[in-house]
């Protein structure tokens, strides 16, 4: 598998891509196993390809933009790689995985390559391995790295503690000036697109407007890394494209090879990637406790009782998180007695 992802020919190396993230998705304990191992053996052939993280609500056209993006940057003689993350249903916990159809052009090009994965309840707009795939196709020799989240609203940060720049794509009538304070993911981003700007170019240039305005008052008020307006560091802009007729993307990648270009030179950008990469180990600690708690042999043996106990109203939920916590450690803890009734007063 690392053979044909390093040194197989294209046929072969989507093969081999293809395992390798299925692997890593995995979660037997032997596929986590062998994950880390071949993880370890790529490592050394990633950290080339420039990190671009895509998000923005459903229907402003991320899927279209990217076919058009990737056609693009394949025509410059460049290769794309795309994690499309879906949503998963929280009644079946299945998920469509339809991305790919709304990219036909791309999806068959052989200097593309475009993976879907489910969300699998994982908070923040991308799947729990994107991370690990992302190194995957970093590893296989793809220069730039498009991570598409599944689109869900305001609070969809995830995807940027894990690219190099982060890009919110918006609609023309997405409401005023203070509705995109309110977005928290907003304050985040490093660049606004205002897709679909042929549909009402006067109410795009409107947003463009207000979004600008937003964006120096957070400057101001909010992340300190906005607040001042030196040359040598990138401040986050807003520019208008329509990625159906094609119009505003050289625009579009201008401003992105600006961006790595003063990342790089101020070494923001190496910064970056060593705080996601630390941050990703911790992420990973909290899942493998998570894990290792729910399998505890006293913390399952105690678990129907207290989960029955809960949903009756006998014991507070936080009182039996604790004895779950504490059976891990140690005994359980009984719960808490009513105190007793004070003696009666001696007669006067």
């Amino acid at each position: 598998m690392q053979d044909g992802i390093l040194n197989g020919n294209p046929a072969v190396q989507r093969r081999a891509m293809a395992k390798a993230i299925t692997l890593l998705e995995s979660t037997r304990a032997d596929h986590r196993a062998a994950a880390d191992v071949l993880l370890t053996a790529l490592l050394p052939h990633t950290g080339g390809s420039f990190r671009l993280g895509i998000s923005g609500v459903p229907g402003v056209g991320k899927s279209t933009f990217i076919e058009t993006l990737g056609l693009f940057l394949i025509a410059r003689g460049l290769r794309v790689a795309v994690l499309a993350i879906d949503p998963s249903s929280t009644v079946s916990g299945g998920s469509i995985l339809g991305d790919k159809t709304r990219m036909e052009q791309l999806s068959v090009h052989l200097d593309a390559y475009i993976r879907p994965s489910p969300s699998s309840g994982t908070l923040g707009g991308v799947a729990e391995k994107t991370r690990e795939a992302m190194l995957v196709c970093e590893a296989a020799g793809y220069d730039v790295v498009i991570v598409e989240t599944v689109g869900v609203g305001q609070s969809e940060i995830a995807v940027q503690g894990m690219c190099d720049m982060f890009c919110l794509l918006q609609l023309p009538n997405a409401g005023d000036d203070l509705q995109a304070i309110k977005k928290g993911v907003m304050e985040l981003a490093d660049l606004v697109v205002i897709n679909k700007a042929d549909i009402d170019p006067h109410a795009a240039t409107r947003a463009q407007a207000q979004i600008t305005s937003s964006l120096r008052l957070l400057g101001m008020h909010g992340n300190p890394e906005h607040a001042h307006h030196d040359e040598r560091l990138w401040q986050p802009r807003v520019i208008t494209i329509s990625a159906l007729k094609q119009e505003g993307v050289d625009g579009f990648w201008s401003a992105v090879e600006e961006f790595r270009r003063l990342q790089q030179a101020n070494g923001r950008l190496a910064l970056r990637r060593e705080r996601q990469a630390l941050s990703w180990m911790w992420e990973r600690i909290d899942s493998g406790l998570k894990q290792a708690f729910r399998q505890h042999p006293q913390v399952r043996a105690l678990l129907p009782q207290l989960q029955a106990d809960v949903a009756a109203g006998r014991i507070a939920a936080s009182t039996a998180a604790r004895n779950l916590l504490q059976a891990q450690a140690g005994p359980a803890m009984a719960p808490a007695s009513a105190p007793a009734a004070a003696p009666a007063a001696a007669p006067q």
